[in-house]
């Protein structure tokens, strides 16, 4: 994984996801491996969280994809990292993630898999936790 504490925004993006949780590490991990290109990333628990615009509440329900311009929240996330490939297929999906009625359905997939990512394959029952009982 290539996360590194930070502590202010950078000039790139960055995806920010949950450290406690070994589901969400490795999906990033394999997406990490998977995809041509990707952003530096760090697990929440390692920011400043108020200097990138984010709240506990934010990080807790969603992965993020922060540039300086913006931000993207669970199943926009994967869609913005899709979008930053050099592969012509890589951003259709991407496009395609954010586009309705495909991302209606990709919301509600996302949304299932945070609420049952404690089930799933490396997740823990802390994952099922709120990030204050944590």
């Amino acid at each position: 994984m290539t996360g590194t504490p930070l502590s202010k925004p950078s000039s790139g993006p960055l995806l920010v996801f949950d450290g406690d949780c070994a589901f969400c590490t490795t999906s990033v991990n394999t997406l990490e491996r998977l995809l041509p290109s990707f952003p530096p990333t760090s697990p929440w628990q390692w920011l400043e969280l108020d200097e990138y615009g984010l709240t506990i509440d934010d990080v807790s329900q969603y992965a993020w994809v922060v540039t300086p311009t913006h931000q993207y929240a669970g199943h926009l996330a994967l869609s913005a990292l899709l979008r930053m490939q050099r592969g012509a297929g890589w951003r259709f999906l991407g496009h395609l993630i954010a586009t309705p009625p495909f991302s209606w359905a990709a919301a509600l997939g996302y949304r299932f898999i945070a609420a049952n990512r404690h089930r799933l394959p490396g997740g823990t029952p802390a994952c099922a936790l709120p990030p204050s009982a944590r």
